[in-house]
Protein backbone atom coordinates (compact mmCIF):
# COMPACT_ATOMS: atom_id res chain seq x y z
CA UNK A 1 0.00 0.00 0.00
CA UNK A 2 1.40 3.39 -1.00
CA UNK A 3 2.38 5.65 1.88
CA UNK A 4 0.04 8.49 2.74
CA UNK A 5 1.41 11.82 1.69
CA UNK A 6 0.13 15.25 2.56
CA UNK A 7 0.09 17.96 -0.10
CA UNK A 8 0.22 21.68 0.64
CA UNK A 9 -3.00 23.68 0.62
CA UNK A 10 -4.36 24.16 -2.90
CA UNK A 11 -2.36 21.22 -4.27
CA UNK A 12 -5.22 18.75 -4.00
CA UNK A 13 -5.37 15.36 -2.33
CA UNK A 14 -5.09 11.69 -3.35
CA UNK A 15 -6.83 8.62 -1.99
CA UNK A 16 -7.48 5.05 -3.01
CA UNK A 17 -10.95 4.08 -4.21
CA UNK A 18 -12.79 0.86 -3.43
CA UNK A 19 -12.08 -0.42 -6.94
CA UNK A 20 -8.32 -0.17 -6.30
CA UNK A 21 -7.66 2.91 -8.45
CA UNK A 22 -6.39 6.21 -7.06
CA UNK A 23 -8.30 9.46 -7.28
CA UNK A 24 -7.14 13.08 -6.91
CA UNK A 25 -9.11 16.31 -6.81
CA UNK A 26 -7.69 19.79 -7.38
CA UNK A 27 -9.39 23.18 -7.62
CA UNK A 28 -8.49 24.66 -11.00
CA UNK A 29 -9.35 27.94 -12.83
CA UNK A 30 -12.12 27.95 -15.43
CA UNK A 31 -12.33 29.96 -18.67
CA UNK A 32 -14.98 32.19 -17.01
CA UNK A 33 -12.55 33.13 -14.16
CA UNK A 34 -14.24 30.87 -11.59
CA UNK A 35 -12.63 27.88 -9.84
CA UNK A 36 -13.99 24.36 -9.83
CA UNK A 37 -12.81 21.00 -8.60
CA UNK A 38 -11.25 18.73 -11.22
CA UNK A 39 -10.97 14.96 -10.66
CA UNK A 40 -8.27 12.73 -12.17
CA UNK A 41 -7.64 9.00 -11.79
CA UNK A 42 -4.66 6.63 -11.95
CA UNK A 43 -3.99 2.92 -11.66
CA UNK A 44 -1.17 3.68 -9.20
CA UNK A 45 -0.53 6.41 -6.67
CA UNK A 46 2.40 7.69 -8.74
CA UNK A 47 0.32 7.90 -11.94
CA UNK A 48 -2.45 9.75 -10.16
CA UNK A 49 0.05 12.10 -8.50
CA UNK A 50 1.62 12.94 -11.87
CA UNK A 51 -1.78 14.00 -13.20
CA UNK A 52 -2.41 16.00 -10.03
CA UNK A 53 0.89 17.84 -10.40
CA UNK A 54 0.04 18.74 -14.01
CA UNK A 55 -3.20 20.35 -12.82
CA UNK A 56 -1.40 22.26 -10.08
CA UNK A 57 1.22 23.49 -12.58
CA UNK A 58 -1.47 24.73 -14.99
CA UNK A 59 -3.13 26.50 -12.06
CA UNK A 60 0.09 28.29 -11.11
CA UNK A 61 0.63 29.33 -14.73
CA UNK A 62 -2.90 30.72 -14.92
CA UNK A 63 -4.00 28.27 -17.62
CA UNK A 64 -7.72 27.39 -17.43
CA UNK A 65 -8.58 23.70 -17.11
CA UNK A 66 -12.30 23.16 -17.74
CA UNK A 67 -13.87 20.51 -15.51
CA UNK A 68 -15.93 19.60 -18.53
CA UNK A 69 -15.52 20.28 -22.24
CA UNK A 70 -16.53 23.90 -22.78
CA UNK A 71 -19.25 24.79 -25.24
CA UNK A 72 -18.23 26.85 -28.24
CA UNK A 73 -20.55 29.57 -26.94
CA UNK A 74 -18.25 29.72 -23.89
CA UNK A 75 -14.89 29.22 -25.56
CA UNK A 76 -15.27 31.61 -28.54
CA UNK A 77 -15.94 34.80 -26.48
CA UNK A 78 -13.09 33.83 -24.11
CA UNK A 79 -10.77 33.28 -27.09
CA UNK A 80 -11.69 36.68 -28.53
CA UNK A 81 -10.89 38.49 -25.30
CA UNK A 82 -7.77 36.59 -24.24
CA UNK A 83 -6.13 35.69 -27.55
CA UNK A 84 -7.33 38.18 -30.16
CA UNK A 85 -8.13 41.54 -28.59
CA UNK A 86 -4.60 42.38 -27.42
CA UNK A 87 -2.58 40.50 -30.05
CA UNK A 88 -4.34 41.48 -33.27
CA UNK A 89 -5.37 44.74 -34.89
CA UNK A 90 -8.71 46.24 -33.92
CA UNK A 91 -9.98 45.66 -37.44
CA UNK A 92 -9.15 41.96 -37.12
CA UNK A 93 -10.82 41.72 -33.73
CA UNK A 94 -13.95 43.45 -35.07
CA UNK A 95 -14.11 41.08 -38.04
CA UNK A 96 -13.63 37.98 -35.87
CA UNK A 97 -16.19 39.20 -33.33
CA UNK A 98 -18.76 39.69 -36.08
CA UNK A 99 -18.32 36.14 -37.36
CA UNK A 100 -18.47 34.70 -33.84
CA UNK A 101 -21.63 36.66 -32.98
CA UNK A 102 -23.51 36.32 -36.27
CA UNK A 103 -22.57 32.87 -37.53
CA UNK A 104 -20.52 30.63 -35.23
CA UNK A 105 -22.40 30.91 -31.94
CA UNK A 106 -25.90 30.87 -33.48
CA UNK A 107 -25.19 27.72 -35.52
CA UNK A 108 -22.70 25.63 -33.49
CA UNK A 109 -22.52 27.44 -30.14
CA UNK A 110 -24.28 24.59 -28.32
CA UNK A 111 -21.59 22.10 -29.41
CA UNK A 112 -18.81 21.23 -26.98
CA UNK A 113 -15.18 21.46 -28.04
CA UNK A 114 -14.57 17.71 -27.74
CA UNK A 115 -17.78 16.70 -29.54
CA UNK A 116 -17.55 19.10 -32.50
CA UNK A 117 -17.11 16.99 -35.61
CA UNK A 118 -16.21 17.52 -39.25
CA UNK A 119 -19.87 17.05 -40.22
CA UNK A 120 -20.84 19.93 -37.93
CA UNK A 121 -18.29 22.18 -39.63
CA UNK A 122 -19.53 21.22 -43.09
CA UNK A 123 -23.13 21.99 -42.10
CA UNK A 124 -21.99 25.33 -40.69
CA UNK A 125 -20.30 26.29 -43.96
CA UNK A 126 -23.35 25.28 -45.99
CA UNK A 127 -25.64 27.33 -43.74
CA UNK A 128 -23.43 30.43 -43.77
CA UNK A 129 -23.07 30.23 -47.55
CA UNK A 130 -26.86 30.18 -47.92
CA UNK A 131 -27.31 32.92 -45.31
CA UNK A 132 -24.56 35.26 -46.57
CA UNK A 133 -22.07 34.23 -49.25
CA UNK A 134 -19.26 31.81 -50.04
CA UNK A 135 -16.69 34.46 -49.11
CA UNK A 136 -18.34 34.91 -45.70
CA UNK A 137 -18.36 31.14 -45.16
CA UNK A 138 -14.67 31.00 -46.02
CA UNK A 139 -13.93 33.72 -43.47
CA UNK A 140 -15.99 31.92 -40.81
CA UNK A 141 -13.96 28.80 -41.55
CA UNK A 142 -10.76 30.79 -40.95
CA UNK A 143 -12.04 32.26 -37.67
CA UNK A 144 -13.19 28.88 -36.31
CA UNK A 145 -9.91 27.24 -37.34
CA UNK A 146 -7.93 29.90 -35.49
CA UNK A 147 -10.11 29.55 -32.37
CA UNK A 148 -9.70 25.77 -32.27
CA UNK A 149 -5.96 26.04 -32.90
CA UNK A 150 -5.76 28.08 -29.71
CA UNK A 151 -7.86 25.44 -27.93
CA UNK A 152 -5.38 22.78 -29.07
CA UNK A 153 -2.47 24.80 -27.70
CA UNK A 154 -4.31 25.07 -24.39
CA UNK A 155 -4.75 21.28 -24.49
CA UNK A 156 -8.54 21.62 -24.33
CA UNK A 157 -8.95 19.44 -27.42
CA UNK A 158 -6.64 16.89 -28.98
CA UNK A 159 -7.20 17.90 -32.61
CA UNK A 160 -8.57 20.72 -34.73
CA UNK A 161 -11.47 19.25 -36.69
CA UNK A 162 -11.73 22.34 -38.88
CA UNK A 163 -8.45 21.28 -40.50
CA UNK A 164 -10.27 18.21 -41.80
CA UNK A 165 -12.80 20.32 -43.74
CA UNK A 166 -11.52 22.34 -46.71
CA UNK A 167 -12.58 25.98 -46.85
CA UNK A 168 -15.10 26.93 -49.56
CA UNK A 169 -13.63 28.06 -52.84
CA UNK A 170 -14.40 31.67 -53.64
CA UNK A 171 -14.58 32.85 -57.23
CA UNK A 172 -12.20 35.81 -57.43
CA UNK A 173 -13.92 39.09 -58.20
CA UNK A 174 -13.02 40.30 -61.66
CA UNK A 175 -11.01 43.50 -61.34
CA UNK A 176 -11.67 46.22 -63.90
CA UNK A 177 -9.69 49.26 -62.79
CA UNK A 178 -9.69 52.41 -64.88
CA UNK A 179 -7.23 52.69 -67.71
CA UNK A 180 -4.87 55.63 -68.08
CA UNK A 181 -7.34 57.87 -69.91
CA UNK A 182 -10.10 57.22 -67.37
CA UNK A 183 -7.76 57.88 -64.44
CA UNK A 184 -6.68 61.20 -65.97
CA UNK A 185 -10.33 62.09 -66.63
CA UNK A 186 -11.18 61.47 -62.98
CA UNK A 187 -8.31 63.61 -61.70
CA UNK A 188 -9.39 66.43 -64.02
CA UNK A 189 -12.94 66.18 -62.66
CA UNK A 190 -11.67 66.17 -59.07
CA UNK A 191 -9.35 69.15 -59.47
CA UNK A 192 -11.61 71.56 -57.55
CA UNK A 193 -12.55 69.10 -54.83
CA UNK A 194 -11.15 69.71 -51.30
CA UNK A 195 -9.77 66.14 -51.33
CA UNK A 196 -8.09 66.44 -54.72
CA UNK A 197 -4.61 65.88 -53.27
CA UNK A 198 -5.79 62.66 -51.61
CA UNK A 199 -7.04 61.32 -54.94
CA UNK A 200 -3.76 62.22 -56.63
CA UNK A 201 -1.83 60.26 -53.99
CA UNK A 202 -4.15 57.27 -54.40
CA UNK A 203 -3.73 57.26 -58.18
CA UNK A 204 0.01 58.00 -58.34
CA UNK A 205 1.29 56.15 -55.26
CA UNK A 206 -1.37 53.49 -54.72
CA UNK A 207 -1.94 54.47 -51.09
CA UNK A 208 -4.70 52.68 -49.22
CA UNK A 209 -7.60 54.81 -48.00
CA UNK A 210 -6.52 54.60 -44.38
CA UNK A 211 -2.90 55.35 -45.29
CA UNK A 212 -3.93 58.46 -47.21
CA UNK A 213 -5.99 59.84 -44.32
CA UNK A 214 -3.35 58.81 -41.76
CA UNK A 215 -0.67 60.81 -43.54
CA UNK A 216 0.93 63.61 -41.47
CA UNK A 217 2.89 66.63 -42.63
CA UNK A 218 5.89 65.31 -40.72
CA UNK A 219 5.80 62.28 -43.05
CA UNK A 220 6.40 64.46 -46.15
CA UNK A 221 9.84 65.75 -47.10
CA UNK A 222 9.37 68.32 -49.86
CA UNK A 223 13.11 68.91 -50.29
CA UNK A 224 13.94 65.26 -50.88
CA UNK A 225 10.52 64.61 -52.45
CA UNK A 226 9.78 61.56 -50.32
CA UNK A 227 6.72 60.41 -48.43
CA UNK A 228 6.85 58.00 -45.47
CA UNK A 229 3.87 55.71 -44.92
CA UNK A 230 3.83 54.67 -41.29
CA UNK A 231 0.22 55.05 -40.11
CA UNK A 232 -3.34 54.58 -41.22
CA UNK A 233 -6.61 56.04 -39.97
CA UNK A 234 -9.40 53.53 -39.31
CA UNK A 235 -12.92 53.58 -37.96
CA UNK A 236 -13.86 50.37 -36.16
CA UNK A 237 -16.86 49.87 -33.88
CA UNK A 238 -17.67 53.61 -33.68
CA UNK A 239 -14.05 54.54 -32.93
CA UNK A 240 -11.81 56.58 -35.23
CA UNK A 241 -8.19 55.84 -34.37
CA UNK A 242 -4.65 55.86 -35.76
CA UNK A 243 -3.07 52.46 -36.35
CA UNK A 244 0.07 51.04 -37.88
CA UNK A 245 0.02 50.03 -41.54
CA UNK A 246 -1.65 46.82 -42.64
CA UNK A 247 1.54 44.76 -42.39
CA UNK A 248 2.98 46.94 -39.57
CA UNK A 249 5.85 48.04 -41.82
CA UNK A 250 6.97 51.57 -42.65
CA UNK A 251 7.86 52.39 -46.26
CA UNK A 252 9.39 55.43 -47.92
CA UNK A 253 8.10 56.35 -51.38
CA UNK A 254 9.66 58.87 -53.80
CA UNK A 255 7.03 61.51 -54.66
CA UNK A 256 6.51 62.27 -58.36
CA UNK A 257 6.32 65.91 -59.39
CA UNK A 258 2.59 65.66 -60.13
CA UNK A 259 1.97 65.16 -56.38
CA UNK A 260 4.03 68.10 -55.12
CA UNK A 261 1.79 70.96 -56.27
CA UNK A 262 -1.46 69.41 -54.92
CA UNK A 263 0.21 68.79 -51.55
CA UNK A 264 1.49 72.36 -51.35
CA UNK A 265 -2.00 73.60 -52.28
CA UNK A 266 -3.46 71.40 -49.54
CA UNK A 267 -1.09 72.89 -46.98
CA UNK A 268 -2.07 76.46 -47.96
CA UNK A 269 -5.74 75.56 -47.89
CA UNK A 270 -5.43 73.99 -44.44
CA UNK A 271 -3.59 77.05 -43.12
CA UNK A 272 -6.48 79.26 -44.28
CA UNK A 273 -8.97 76.97 -42.58
CA UNK A 274 -6.95 77.08 -39.34
CA UNK A 275 -7.00 80.87 -39.42
CA UNK A 276 -10.75 80.98 -40.10
CA UNK A 277 -11.55 78.45 -37.33
CA UNK A 278 -9.55 80.32 -34.68
CA UNK A 279 -10.05 78.80 -31.24
CA UNK A 280 -12.33 76.09 -32.65
CA UNK A 281 -9.40 74.51 -34.50
CA UNK A 282 -8.40 71.03 -33.27
CA UNK A 283 -4.64 70.96 -33.64
CA UNK A 284 -3.23 67.92 -35.42
CA UNK A 285 -0.52 67.15 -37.94
CA UNK A 286 -2.80 65.31 -40.36
CA UNK A 287 -2.57 66.36 -44.01
CA UNK A 288 -6.28 65.87 -44.65
CA UNK A 289 -8.64 67.35 -42.07
CA UNK A 290 -12.08 68.89 -41.78
CA UNK A 291 -12.71 72.63 -41.58
CA UNK A 292 -12.04 72.51 -37.84
CA UNK A 293 -8.89 70.39 -38.01
CA UNK A 294 -10.44 67.04 -37.12
CA UNK A 295 -9.27 63.93 -39.02
CA UNK A 296 -11.35 63.08 -42.08
CA UNK A 297 -13.70 60.12 -41.95
CA UNK A 298 -12.65 57.23 -44.24
CA UNK A 299 -16.20 56.83 -45.50
CA UNK A 300 -16.38 60.49 -46.50
CA UNK A 301 -13.35 60.06 -48.74
CA UNK A 302 -15.07 57.15 -50.48
CA UNK A 303 -18.31 59.13 -50.85
CA UNK A 304 -16.49 62.03 -52.50
CA UNK A 305 -14.71 59.62 -54.83
CA UNK A 306 -17.97 57.94 -55.88
CA UNK A 307 -19.72 61.29 -56.42
CA UNK A 308 -16.97 62.70 -58.64
CA UNK A 309 -16.73 59.48 -60.68
CA UNK A 310 -20.48 59.49 -61.25
CA UNK A 311 -20.49 63.14 -62.31
CA UNK A 312 -17.65 62.40 -64.74
CA UNK A 313 -19.67 59.46 -66.14
CA UNK A 314 -16.85 57.03 -65.48
CA UNK A 315 -17.32 53.26 -64.89
CA UNK A 316 -18.22 52.61 -61.28
CA UNK A 317 -15.33 51.21 -59.24
CA UNK A 318 -14.25 51.28 -55.60
CA UNK A 319 -11.71 53.75 -54.30
CA UNK A 320 -9.49 50.76 -53.51
CA UNK A 321 -9.58 49.81 -57.21
CA UNK A 322 -7.60 52.97 -57.96
CA UNK A 323 -4.78 51.24 -56.07
CA UNK A 324 -5.13 48.29 -58.44
CA UNK A 325 -4.97 50.67 -61.38
CA UNK A 326 -1.79 52.24 -60.00
CA UNK A 327 -0.11 48.84 -59.93
CA UNK A 328 -1.24 48.12 -63.49
CA UNK A 329 0.13 51.45 -64.75
CA UNK A 330 3.45 50.84 -63.01
CA UNK A 331 3.78 47.43 -64.64
CA UNK A 332 2.82 48.88 -68.03
CA UNK A 333 5.62 51.43 -67.59
CA UNK A 334 8.09 48.57 -67.12
CA UNK A 335 8.64 48.98 -63.37
CA UNK A 336 10.04 45.71 -61.89
CA UNK A 337 7.65 43.66 -59.75
CA UNK A 338 9.85 43.98 -56.64
CA UNK A 339 9.77 47.78 -56.88
CA UNK A 340 5.98 47.78 -57.34
CA UNK A 341 5.68 45.57 -54.26
CA UNK A 342 7.69 48.03 -52.17
CA UNK A 343 5.71 51.04 -53.41
CA UNK A 344 2.36 49.42 -52.64
CA UNK A 345 3.54 48.02 -49.31
CA UNK A 346 2.81 44.32 -49.87
CA UNK A 347 4.37 41.73 -47.61
CA UNK A 348 4.67 39.16 -50.41
CA UNK A 349 5.35 39.61 -54.10
CA UNK A 350 2.67 37.01 -54.91
CA UNK A 351 0.04 39.50 -53.76
CA UNK A 352 1.40 42.08 -56.18
CA UNK A 353 1.48 39.65 -59.09
CA UNK A 354 -1.80 37.80 -58.52
CA UNK A 355 -4.20 40.44 -57.25
CA UNK A 356 -3.10 43.98 -57.95
CA UNK A 357 -2.22 43.77 -61.63
CA UNK A 358 -4.76 43.88 -64.43
CA UNK A 359 -3.76 43.07 -67.99
CA UNK A 360 -5.52 45.44 -70.36
CA UNK A 361 -6.73 44.61 -73.84
CA UNK A 362 -3.97 46.81 -75.25
CA UNK A 363 -1.33 44.79 -73.38
CA UNK A 364 -2.75 41.50 -74.65
CA UNK A 365 -2.99 42.79 -78.21
CA UNK A 366 0.62 44.03 -78.07
CA UNK A 367 1.79 40.66 -76.74
CA UNK A 368 0.08 38.76 -79.55
CA UNK A 369 1.52 41.24 -82.03
CA UNK A 370 4.95 40.02 -80.98
CA UNK A 371 3.85 36.44 -81.78
CA UNK A 372 2.67 37.65 -85.18
CA UNK A 373 6.10 38.96 -85.97
CA UNK A 374 7.93 35.94 -84.57
CA UNK A 375 5.87 33.12 -86.03
CA UNK A 376 4.61 34.42 -89.34
CA UNK A 377 5.80 32.46 -92.38
CA UNK A 378 8.71 34.02 -94.10
CA UNK A 379 8.63 34.18 -97.88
Amino acid sequence: MAPKKRNPNGAGSIWQRKDGRYEARVYVPQPDDTRKRKTVYGATWEECDTKRQELVLRDRQGIPTPTRSAKLSEWLPYWLEEFVRNDRKKTTYAKYETHVRRYLIPHIGSKRLETLGAADVRRLLTTVTAQASTATAKESHRVLRSALTAACREELVSRNVVMLVPAPRVQPRELKPWDLEQTVAFLEAARNDPLYAAFVLAAALGLRRGETLGLRWSDIDFERRTLTVRNQLQRVQKELYADSTKNRRTRVIPVPLMCVAPLRWQRLRQAAQRLAAGGAWHGSDYVFTTRTGRPNEPRNLSRSFERIAEEAKLPRIRLHDVRHGCATLLFAAGVPARVVMEILGHSQIAVTMNIYTHVSDENRREAMGHMDRLLKRRK
